[in-house]
């Protein structure tokens, strides 16, 4: 016989579905996460603030690496970055991937192989370049043929560069048009249709210090179906043997990118990594048998899927304002700490933290600081209708894309980042600081 209590834990569970699986409720009204309560984390590191799980990265790094044991799994530094994130993806065996020198330097510099790294951009500068043969990078991927020239020209006549191609193989994946990177008609990549990316790998192949190992390609963000890596494999495996019927080549390496989607909301859907991984394989080598080609080593780049759910931003209500039909809850962060609901339409589901309520829930739409009428952080969101200014809410899912993306808008500062392990909470990244912001500025 179901009992009430039973029927409120289970709620509680759907409730906390995208939160880290370390969270629990110690007392009514509150969460912790890692051991330590939410509500400590802002009394001691103030607000906004961004909360990081370590063993939730761990364990999702740990969980790719089990669903891919013969694969190369790189974490995308983009989604977010720090020292500390550097040294655990090391620990946990994956290797790195950036996009710029600061990324590229910061993870050297942090004590990370630079040769288990591999660089990307479609436009990296003559300091990104610089930079990832200084270090002695693992390999540089070539996005347009302009960099075939200016890369074997820094690599000289006696040097040595791994490289590979990202190429588009014209599908369509992703969960917003902005975020969708495998289709024709847009800045990354070279087009396998229009012959773009043979022509680059042929004159690729003319420079002898430049090693080709293999083709990649990144279909896009917030993917949740596997069809369309399966589509990716077919079409870039026809590539691999039509360049080995012209050129005699056979290459060793596959980068499948990542874009794995993960679920913002309770009941959102998300990418199945043990059924990506067994189909990925097998259609792999299902081609590669069908072309009479050795099956390559895959590469993978999971960013968001292993920092999103593992991170928590904290913010603090300063107003509840009721206009019309509508009631707007401002908080103490917004459009300069997280874009992405801007941007890209992201709904999330915040929660009220740190006091115990028995009022209903009432539609609220949350929204920011800034002065921009979009700085919306969760529209038409339920919140007890009791909530005030003073209140603490949470929002989970926080851990991609928030701080790596964060911005100076009016001058706020960016907020800091606190790791919670085994009941400890420690800082990671400081809050910036208005000495910060007065010290870049030299124009008086």
């Amino acid at each position: 016989m179901t009992t009430v209590h039973d029927t409120a834990v289970a709620s509680l569970a759907g409730d906390l579905s995208v939160w880290p699986a370390s969270t629990v409720e110690p007392r009514r009204g509150d969460l912790a996460v890692g051991g330590v309560p939410l509500a400590e984390v802002a009394d001691r590191f103030g607000t906004p603030v961004y909360v990081l799980d370590e063993n939730e990265v761990r364990d999702r790094c740990r969980a790719y690496q089990d669903a891919f044991p013969d694969t190369e799994v790189l974490y995308a530094a983009k989604a977010f970055l720090c020292r500390a994130m550097i040294h655990w993806v090391r620990e946990e065996g994956l290797g790195l991937d950036v996009c710029s020198a600061g990324e590229l330097e910061l993870a050297v510099t942090t004590g990370f192989p630079a040769e288990r790294i591999v660089l990307h951009g479609n436009a990296k500068s003559p300091r990104d370049l610089e930079t990832a043969l200084r270090l002695g990078v693992g390999r540089i991927v070539i996005d347009s043929p302009s960099e075939i020239a200016r890369l074997a020209a820094a690599v000289g006549p006696r040097g040595h560069q791994r490289v590979m191609v990202r190429v588009v193989p014209g599908i369509s994946a992703g969960g917003h048009e902005k975020i969708r990177t495998g289709t024709e008609d847009q800045k990354f990549g070279l087009s396998i249709s229009d012959g773009y990316a043979q022509h680059a790998i042929a004159r690729i192949l003319d420079q002898p210090q430049l090693e080709l190992t293999g083709l990649h390609c990144h279909l896009g963000s917030q993917i949740t179906s596997v069809k369309p890596y399966l589509a990716a494999v077919r079409r870039i495996v026809g590539l691999t043997a039509r360049l080995h019927e012209q050129h005699g080549l056979v290459l060793r390496e596959l980068d499948l990118g990542g874009g794995h989607g993960i679920a913002y909301r309770p009941g959102e859907q998300a990418l199945d990594l043990t059924t990506l991984a067994r189909k990925v394989r097998t259609e792999l080598a299902e081609a590669c048998a069908a072309a009479g080609l050795p099956v390559p080593r895959l590469i993978i780049e999971p960013g968001r899927a292993i920092a999103g759910p593992a991170g928590i931003a904290l913010y603090r209500v300063l107003a509840v304002k009721r206009t019309g039909s509508h009631t707007y809850v401002a908080v103490d962060g917004g459009m300069s700490d997280n874009p992405r609901p801007a941007l890209y339409g992201v709904r999330y589901a915040p929660r009220l933290i740190g006091r115990h309520t028995t009022v209903e829930r009432a539609p609220v739409t949350v929204v920011g600081r800034h002065c921009e009428a979009g700085d919306v952080l969760a529209a038409d969101v339920e919140l007890p209708a009791d909530v005030h200014p003073g209140d603490l809410l949470a929002v989970p899912v926080a851990g991609a894309y928030h701080l790596s993306m964060a911005s100076g808008y009016n001058l706020v500062g960016r907020p800091p980042v606190a790791a919670v392990h085994d009941g400890h909470a420690r800082l990671l990244v400081r809050r910036e600081s208005l000495e910060d912001i007065r010290s870049r500025d030299v124009g008086l």
